[in-house]
């Protein structure tokens, strides 16, 4: 049960985004529960390649995945009621070899990884206006201080209470009391959050926010998280846009988080700001970026795990990548990054990026004895480095319309082998998706 003052926090978000004069233009309208709904069909199959250089196991797992959605639309009426309902099933395509259940790809059953698993999840919702109140254990909130990732087979998901408005043109607010979380390699809903690099878990998570677009240019976004006994994070965001002409662009980036221990802080004492700055120049089918990102404390910046060893997105910052975040103590990392859209070259959907990335003065010398970060504390400044290539094609029309391939691939290289591993990856991921209704 939410404890009174997060009762008060979700009144509090409730009562600000249905207090608006504006017309209830969204569930006014409403067609009806059956009228406006979708079902949708996803199917992903995934080979992933992690070869470590420091003898530890390579991670290498192949699977098939499917996923079936089904959105209902609202009832008519002041207030609308509907449901939302997932389907997820995965089947193993391959991972023996000593090499079953380290990717995260697959599902462990204890042995190494299942032949095939299935999970499904739903949630009822209400609407009223633009306001739009969900609960089940179905909810796949994505925000800087919350984003259950999508990066396997299945997406992670979370049970609870998740509020969404746009009441206001340009603001988009959310907040949830979320209580239960299940992995995007598990199909158990009954798991903890946790903090993904301390290891540590929580039995709930709170968080309320938005963004507000001031014009087509210009934008911010704040957030508030509290993961119990381990943290309350603040996140910040401020984009601005400056179009030179009709083909040409700048744009400025800036994030910024603050994290603080919280309650029994179980990932020891924090007091972590991060923040990175990223500005990016396009002109053409192509985008030119460089990156700053610096983080400020004894302790790395941590952010959502969904089980122990998993890594989610909500990490914002600009220096984040395939297979490092260049956020330990104290690091400092800069970014080159290239981007190509071939449409204008006559291939609409083909794209193509690559960046570098190179993080040094990593320093948890100072790093608290309380600490669940104490892996860090080498004494000695380590620096790495980690190069990615992206590219994807999305079919434009006919039968195979939005099949999608994509092929990624990362090297990072490390010092000392300290806080991580020199390694190489490979990421094949072809996608189909396809609407019933």
């Amino acid at each position: 049960m939410p404890t009174p003052r997060r009762a008060q926090l979700l009144a509090l978000a409730i009562a600000t985004v249905t207090g608006s004069p504006l017309a209830m233009a969204g569930q006014a309208d409403s067609e009806g529960f059956i009228e406006d709904g979708h079902l949708d069909f996803l199917t992903r199959n995934l080979y992933w390649n992690h070869d470590r250089k420091d003898q530890l196991n390579d991670r290498r797992e192949w699977g098939q995945g499917f996923r079936l959605d089904y959105s209902s639309g609202y009832t008519q009426g002041t207030l609308g009621f509907g449901i939302d309902a997932s389907a997820y099933a995965l089947i193993k395509l391959d991972g023996g070899n000593g090499y079953s259940g380290e990717a995260g790809v697959l599902v462990p059953d204890g042995r190494g990884s299942a032949r095939e698993a299935s999970s499904a999840g739903a949630a009822v919702k209400v609407r009223l206006s633009e306001t739009e109140l969900k609960y089940g254990n179905n909810l796949r909130p994505y925000n800087p201080v919350f984003a259950a990732a999508d990066a396997r087979l299945v997406p992670g998901t979370a049970t609870g209470l998740w509020l969404t408005s746009s009441e206001i043109s340009g603001l988009s607010a959310e907040a949830a009391h979320l209580t239960a979380a299940k992995d995007f390699n598990s199909t158990n809903g009954s798991d903890d959050f946790y903090a993904a690099y301390a290891g540590v878990s929580s039995n709930s998570v709170d968080f309320i926010g938005g963004s507000y677009a001031v014009s087509d240019q210009l934008s911010f976004s704040l957030y508030g998280s509290e993961y119990e006994d381990i943290w309350r994070q603040y996140y910040g965001n401020a984009n601005y846009t400056y179009p030179i002409n009709d083909s040409q662009s700048l744009n400025f980036d800036l994030n910024i988080y603050r994290t603080n221990e919280q309650g029994k802080a179980l990932a020891g004492d924090l007091g972590v700001t991060a923040w990175s700055l990223a500005g990016a120049y396009s002109i053409g089918a192509h985008t030119f970026k460089l990156t700053y990102q610096k983080i400020d404390g004894d302790a790395p910046f941590d952010y959502l795990g969904l089980g122990p060893g998993s890594y989610h997105d909500s990490i914002y910052l600009a220096n984040s990548s395939q297979l490092v975040d260049f956020n330990g103590p104290n690091e400092k990392s800069y970014g080159v990054f290239y981007n190509l859209d071939f449409a204008g070259y006559g291939v609409p959907g083909l794209t193509f990026g690559v960046r570098y990335i190179k993080g040094s003065d990593v320093d948890a010398s100072d790093i608290p004895a309380n600490s669940a970060y104490t892996w860090y504390a080498d004494g000695s400044s380590e620096e790495h480095w980690e190069r990615d290539f992206d590219i994807q094609y999305v079919v434009q029309s006919g039968k195979a319309k939005d099949l999608s391939l994509r092929l990624r691939q990362a090297t990072h290289r490390i010092g000392n082998d300290a806080s991580d591993s020199s390694s190489d990856q490979i990421r094949l991921i072809v996608e189909y998706p396809y609407s019933f209704f």
